[in-house]
């Protein structure tokens, strides 16, 4: 509160006169009469006390319109219970802040561009405006408006007139800078209660202002200006979007600061507008993003929560309003009531003999005629008590000096209150926002606009003083909006275009990467092609699709029983595993593991240093426990590129994954292991089956599911596995009975068969991998590739500025940082948008909200497509096992691992569906396989003693 604080001087003595030096070049002193002096001083520590006492006077008068800091927490608190109201769908129907979605979802970035109209209807005149939006480094601004009349008859009048009229307007205008021939975009500030359906789509509840023209209300404003355009013939216009005067003051002031996030009017009326996470207004469809709330905040109190700071005067001033009952807190604090307020004081204080000796002026009396400017002008610094005495003698009173400082005092009370439950309100928007976003401290600005805060000389300080008090953890900006309903309609307009034109390029872009149902079929078609060249004799050595034979002829029958052991190398880590396999009652498997480490040293050493280390390890793993000395049947998962001969015999093709071991290439490791182990003369293990861990996913899942013939893995790489007939397989020997093929599916289309579908995003991934020109379908599907393929778009969409403001960082540019993690964790459904955010920020990129909905939208699209492949690939698979059979109808399983199958939230349900798709005539069930290279080796290696066994019988 600003008080008139007077110093009070001590009572003991009359202040004399200071003592006065001479002045050197002088030769008399100066001096003043010491009565007239006296009398001077004394005159004005007399004024002074009694303008003090009279405000003392009047601030226990109006007790109940001084605020304190606890009051106005209490309101804060109440409107943002009011907002969450207004925005849920089932308490906005009685909720009296209807907080109404503006339909628009972004504000200016400052790269808007263009050529734009604006009509700005909200009283008795309307302005059509052209504003030219240029953004060439500079950002700028250029305006030209004509103001046109409404006559009387046409506000009265059918809506029909009333719009044709303002489309005569806007022709004169067109015409006058001759853009007749342009077909410019237009921005309408419609300034009347509407209920907003879409951004071009405003039905008019009722109108207001003096507006009573037929037929409009209850009908979409836009399409009726678009008949009279149309009717005329002349000019055609692209009506983008209808706006609120608050959105616009938002919008104008979004152009120069980017931080700008809400908007404020306080003039004739009040209202507030802000930008709503999605996510949080039940009254529209989707989640992604935010959206502009026009909160219509002047109904707040109109269900009785503000009934407790009311006043009588408050009360009397509603009575006698065209609405009673309606937009309360407006009256409170707008400039449309802020003088009548004063007026209402003025005279019950003079009735009770308070003020002008009791006495009372028709003027006085006259409801309006104290004007809300004139609080303004007593309020002012230097001339305030002036022009009160001016004021009041105009309203035919007699003012003494203390009628003057009482009223002075008055106008501040009426007018602080105003400021002070305005920042109460104002902070409560800001605390939302700060809480949708998550963050310590927020900065925000606010873009402001109406005459009370730009006229009165301290209403703007004050509501700036009360929302720093009320959020001390944030900074926030005011910055005054010039035109928000003109320029502000003109940058709703700019940014819808530029929105509307970026999504075009960033579509246009990511449609390369969409699959049609057609081109699915021509994948599923080509790998077809492929199986059955790598399966023949005379195609293999070309083939680019392995279908490398395993040795594998059966899957688990449920009979297995005994103690396996499994040994698991495929990086730098090894494992030894025993698998206890146990049948009938209380058929399981209960596994007991250990993992060891490989040094580089060893892994780069000879192929002896690394098989006698691998038996060191499993010498370690059988005292540990307790079996030392005994005999066990053992399965070897192996992940590297071999060749299988047989069952227990694979000669490494190549080390991949940092291994260089040297003497092994061209080698069975099996013999390795077997010399290792002859070597240490310390136990005898019997080595049944080397393995390839996709098999071993498919032989894990067939131990839970007799239906289980497929094995797929997709995480890091991707491969798969199945059950092909043995008259297929011409690398090996023999017709009867059925074999597992090993695919090695990621090099499908190294041939060049993939290439029209394959994008330059594809190639870039490609060409900087370790293996260009390799593995190009495991590059398109899986984990490894994935991210990179995400940050070449993202880099794509950047450069053409369609993307984080067009600025790329140097992180951005770094290979690999956008893990494929990443993907699983921003495509979660249950993340917001805000961990989008924090995500992208961890990465070193600052984004918008817009910018987090994009990046979003492109991990979709890739993870998409990679599913997509995926399932193309499987549905030949599983037709080819079908039509082997000579079946209609084929029911099988497909074991599944991988941390991309397992941990993206959609790949899988993709995956399955287009399965579902390209193989009508298959019914597929995915199983997700726990410990495939573990559990798997033991289990082959359990069926093919089972079936050793059986042959020995």
């Amino acid at each position: 509160m600003s008080h008139i604080v007077a110093r009070r001087v001590p009572a003991r003595a009359a202040p004399g006169p200071p003592p006065l030096r001479s002045a050197p070049h002088r030769t008399a002193p100066l001096r003043t009469p010491p009565r007239k002096m006296i009398a001077s001083h004394l005159l004005a520590y007399f004024f002074t006390e009694l303008n003090h006492d009279q405000a003392q006077k009047i601030d226990k008068y109006l007790y109940h319109m001084r605020l304190s800091e606890e009051t106005l927490q209490e309101v804060s608190q109440r409107f943002r219970k009011e907002m969450e109201k207004g925005l849920g769908a089932d308490t906005n129907p009685t909720a009296s802040v209807k907080m109404l979605p503006a339909f628009v979802r972004s504000t200016p970035d400052g790269t808007e561009d263009g050529d734009f109209l604006a009509l700005d209807l909200g009283g008795t005149n309307f302005r059509v405006l052209r504003v030219k939006v240029s953004d060439n480094g500079l950002q700028k601004v250029e305006m030209e408006n004509q103001i046109y009349a409404i006559p009387e008859e046409l506000m009265r009048g059918s809506g029909v007139q009333l719009f044709d009229h303002i489309a005569e307007c806007l022709g004169n205008f067109m015409e006058k800078l001759k853009i007749k021939d342009k077909k410019l975009p237009l921005g309408f500030t419609f300034s009347f209660p509407c209920h907003q359906t879409k951004l071009d789509e405003s039905i008019l509840l009722t109108w207001t202002k003096g507006f009573k023209c037929s037929s409009v209300e209850g009908k979409d404003v836009v399409s009726m200006l678009r008949k009279s355009i149309k009717k005329r013939g002349d000019f055609d216009i692209d009506i983008v979007a209808v706006v609120n005067d608050t959105v616009g003051t938002m919008m104008a002031c979004g152009y120069d600061d980017h931080n700008c996030e809400v908007g404020l009017i306080v003039g004739t009326g009040t209202n507030a507008c802000y930008m709503e996470e999605m996510r949080h207004i039940d009254l529209v469809e989707g989640d992604e993003g935010r959206m502009c709330i026009n909160m219509e905040w002047g109904a707040f109190g109109d269900d009785g929560v503000l009934n407790d700071i009311r006043t009588e005067f408050d009360r009397e001033i509603d009575m006698g309003s065209l609405n009673p009952g309606k937009q309360l807190f407006e009256k409170m604090i707008s400039g449309m009531y802020m003088g009548e307020l004063v007026r209402l004081i003025l005279v019950k204080m003079a009735k009770e003999g308070l003020l002008f000796g009791g006495n009372l002026t028709p003027d006085l009396l006259t409801t309006g005629h104290f004007e809300t400017r004139y609080v303004s002008a007593i309020e002012k610094e230097k001339e305030g008590l002036q022009k009160a005495h001016e004021i009041l003698t105009k309203l035919g009173l007699e003012p003494s000096h203390e009628d003057c400082v009482a009223t002075h005092r008055i106008c501040q009370i009426v007018s602080t209150r105003s400021a002070n439950l305005c920042g109460a309100t104002l902070a409560a928007v800001l605390r939302r926002i700060k809480e949708n976003k998550g963050v310590d401290r927020l900065r925000s600005t606010v873009g402001v606009d109406g005459s009370v805060y730009k006229k009165h000389p301290h209403f703007a300080r004050r509501l700036h003083k009360t929302v720093r008090k009320l959020l001390p953890d944030c900074e926030i900006r005011f910055v005054r909006s010039e035109d928000g309903s003109g320029k502000g309609a003109a940058m709703v307009t700019a940014v819808a275009y530029r929105l509307a034109a970026q999504h075009k390029a960033r579509q246009k872009i990511l449609e390369a990467l969409k699959l049609s149902h057609e081109q699915l079929l021509e994948v599923k078609q080509r790998m077809r092609i492929e199986m059955e060249n790598g399966l023949g004799k005379e195609t293999h050595a070309e083939a680019t699709v392995k279908m490398l034979p395993t040795y594998v002829c059966s899957t688990p029958d449920g009979t297995e029983k005994g103690d396996f052991l499994a040994l698991d190398l495929g990086g730098t880590n090894f494992r030894v595993l025993l698998v206890r396999v146990r049948s009938g009652m209380r058929r399981g498997v209960e596994m007991h593991n250990k993992i060891y480490s490989i040094p580089v040293e060893i892994m780069q050493g000879t192929g002896e240093e690394l098989f006698d280390h691998i038996v060191h390890c499993i010498s370690d793993f059988l005292e540990y426990m307790g079996m030392k000395g005994v005999s066990l049947p053992l399965g070897f998962t192996f992940s590297f590129p071999c060749q299988q001969n047989n069952l227990d015999e694979a000669i490494l093709l190549q080390w991949t994954k940092g291994f260089k071991a040297t003497g092994c290439e061209g080698e069975d490791v099996v013999n390795l292991l077997k010399e290792a182990i002859h070597r240490r003369e310390e136990f005898d293990l019997d080595v049944v089956a080397v393995v390839n861990d996709t098999v071993g996913t498919m032989m894990t899942c067939g131990y839970e599911d007799p239906y289980c013939e497929i094995g797929l893995i997709v995480g890091t790489g991707s491969n798969a596995c199945y059950m092909e007939e043995m008259r297929n397989v011409e690398l090996v020997e023999g017709e009867e009975g059925r074999m597992c093929v090993n695919m090695e599916w990621g090099a499908f289309g190294d041939n060049g068969c993939l290439d029209d579908i394959r994008t330059e995003f594809d190639t870039a991934v490609d060409e900087l991998s370790l293996n260009p020109g390799k593995q190009r379908f495991e590059k398109m599907i899986s984990g490894m590739y994935l991210g990179e393929i995400v940050r070449n778009i993202l880099m794509d969409f950047t450069k053409r500025g369609l993307l984080f403001r067009g600025r790329i960082s140097e992180r951005l540019k770094t290979r690999g940082i956008f893990e494929t993690k990443f993907l699983s964790q921003i495509e979660s459904d249950c993340l917001a948008l805000l961990q989008v955010r924090s995500i992208l920020q961890h990465l070193g990129l600052e984004t918008t909200c817009d910018d987090s909905i994009i990046v979003k939208e492109v991990c979709t699209v890739v993870a998409r497509r990679a599913a997509q492949l995926c399932g193309a690939g499987m549905a030949a698979v599983v037709d080819k096992i079908r039509e082997n059979r000579g079946l209609d109808f084929l029911k099988v399983t497909v074991g599944v691992d991988g941390t991309l199958y397992k941990l993206h939230p959609h790949f899988s349900t993709v995956m399955r569906e287009t399965v579902k798709q390209l193989s009508p005539k298959c019914e597929v069930t995915f199983l997700q396989s726990e410990d495939g290279s573990g559990k798997g080796a033991a289990l082959i290696t359990a069926v093919a003693c089972r079936i050793r066994e059986a042959g020995q019988r």
